[in-house]
């Protein structure tokens, strides 16, 4: 009798973070990515929980791409037992070399600062970090690159290949081709725009059964996205921020945004649209991946401008702790690239602690903002937020520009999938938030039929038939309930809370005043507790 395949979302379903789905056939399981949720702590918690399946039933893992969001919790996936095969490009194994270790790293450093705040609050509960440097090295030892192109065998009946998606170096879109019954699927990966500075347009076959697509900015048509255009953009930010005493900072993903910007500013600086101005890459990481991305120069569209770029005398790269703590003592206008790209960790945030309470910075934000990450509050227009346990009014300039976004928007999408047709039986919409996936689906009804566009949820599991998908009963409630995911939590609007109460207690103007709003708070959580 014939097992038919089933097929389980993980993650990235209703949400842009933590990319995971299961195939499970007759010769055994696969994962298609292993990433590590962003954005709201209710999803940021799942990193900590264990894994909504059985490890030692996982028999292999084919990874579209190095970001995090997408490769992040393969260490974690080793670290409880996992010691099958890892496929990847060689570009993506290079990438994940530096970005894994450097995770760990992070993670370590994090978890010892916010074990060291609980003491100090007097808090006995300490936390362990998801996994470490060891766990990371481990994973690395398992990889097997293959090129864009060349089968290889996944499980006995199960063989893929990878293409390239335009997205970042190495980065892939996965064609998977079952023997019994047969069946081709076709995993997107993120698929990149049309105008990606270092690479060509994103591939992929066509005639398929299958199709698992991401759904970032369904609902988005970008704006002119030439290079002439982009970087037009930058210049007039880059202008706008200048003051003698100030700062642009530009958070930033460490793995090829980082590298696209010192591409565009230092041409624009060496077209004299710009006048030389110091440029600081803040992040080992970016500085580890820049190596890896000169060493592709020769590969990369726009390799010789990069190469050009590392050569320019005003750009530094900031490796140890001391040089970074150095960057508070910089004088007169400067540019600041750190990482993370949504300011969920890493330097940005010490860069932010400084600069985000004065006139004279600027803060640009160039990549997707997911919901309830720090990027995205202060892309909303928060007047103040809390860092670290710390609070801070938000006076400097907060800015954005999407044309540096690594995703296709909602009509590259939308011909992206038209190339791929015909297509047998159902597109599964992935990766993208509540309002993308609603709009990528609307772009979609001239070219498939709607009952045959699906939106998977978080955990929820579909059986591929040869006439379509059958959306399975769930075996156990989903982690994150479907309407949460991709959405502020609590944890957000307790941070909020906190931030309105100490605003309105500096808005008051004597202690009498103050007092008396105290002792409303008082009285109306008294109210509510005697209510219960």
């Amino acid at each position: 009798m014939t097992v038919l395949p089933r097929l389980t979302f993980h993650g990235a379903a209703g949400g842009v973070t933590g990319s995971c789905h299961r195939l499970e056939t007759a010769g055994g399981t696969v994962l298609l990515d292993c990433g590590m949720f962003q954005g709201s702590k209710t999803e940021k918690e799942l990193n900590y929980r264990p894994f909504p399946f059985s490890v030692g039933d996982v028999d292999a893992v084919v990874l579209s791409h190095a970001h995090i969001d997408h490769s992040g919790l393969l260490p974690k996936l080793v670290r409880d037992g996992y010691s099958g095969p890892i496929y990847a490009t060689g570009a993506t194994f290079e990438l994940c070399s530096v970005m894994l270790p450097d995770s760990a790293h992070i993670q370590e450093y994090e978890v010892e600062q916010l074990n060291r705040r609980n003491r100090r609050r007097q808090r006995r509960d300490t936390v362990e970090p998801i996994y470490t440097g060891a766990d990371a090295q481990a994973t690395l030892a398992l990889f097997h690159p293959f090129a864009y192109g060349d089968w290889f065998q996944v499980l006995p009946g199960l063989r893929a290949r990878f293409w390239n998606a335009g997205h970042l170096l190495g980065s892939a879109s996965v064609e998977l081709e079952l023997a019994e019954p047969p069946m081709k699927l076709l995993f997107s990966g993120d698929i990149g725009p049309d105008y990606k500075l270092m690479h060509p347009d994103p591939e992929g076959p066509s005639g398929i059964d299958y199709l698992i697509c991401e759904s970032t900015y369904g609902d988005t048509d970008r704006e002119d996205a030439t290079p002439a255009h982009r970087r037009g953009q930058l210049r007039a930010e880059v202008k706008a921020a200048m003051h003698p005493d100030g700062a642009l900072l530009i958070p930033s993903f460490a793995v090829e945004r980082a590298q696209e910007l010192i591409s565009d500013l230092c041409q624009l600086m060496a077209e004299k649209a710009l006048p030389e101005i110091p440029i600081y890459v803040d992040s080992p990481l970016a500085a580890a991946a820049t190596r890896v991305f000169a060493r592709h120069a020769r590969e990369l569209e726009s390799g010789d401008v990069l190469l050009k770029g590392l050569a320019a005398r005003n750009l530094h790269m900031t490796e140890t702790v001391e040089q970074s703590k150095a960057l508070d003592r910089v004088r007169g206008f400067h540019i600041v690239i750190a990482a993370s790209g949504m300011c969920e960790a890493g330097r940005i945030r010490h860069r932010l602690k400084n600069w985000l309470w004065r006139d004279e910075a600027t803060v640009l934000l160039v990549g997707y903002q997911a919901t309830g990450t720090l990027g995205r509050i202060l892309q909303d227009g928060a007047p103040s937020v809390r860092i670290q346990g710390e609070e801070f009014t938000v006076r400097a300039r907060i800015r954005s520009i999407d044309l540096y976004s690594g995703h296709a928007d909602g009509p590259e999408l939308a011909s992206w999938v038209e190339k791929r047709l015909p297509l047998a039986h159902d597109i599964f919409l992935v990766h993208g938030e509540r309002e993308a996936i609603d709009g990528m689906a609307d772009r979609l009804s001239g070219l498939i039929e709607a009952d045959h566009v699906l939106k998977p949820g978080l955990d929820e599991s579909f059986e591929l038939t040869s006439t379509g998908a059958v959306r399975l009963a769930g075996e156990a409630p989903p982690r994150v309930p479907r309407e949460e995911v991709g959405r502020l939590d609590w944890h957000n609007d307790v941070t909020r809370l906190l931030l309105d109460i100490s605003d309105q207690l500096a808005a008051e103007t004597d202690e009498k005043s103050r007092n008396v709003v105290i002792r409303r708070l008082r009285r109306a959580l008294a109210g509510e507790e005697g209510g219960r």
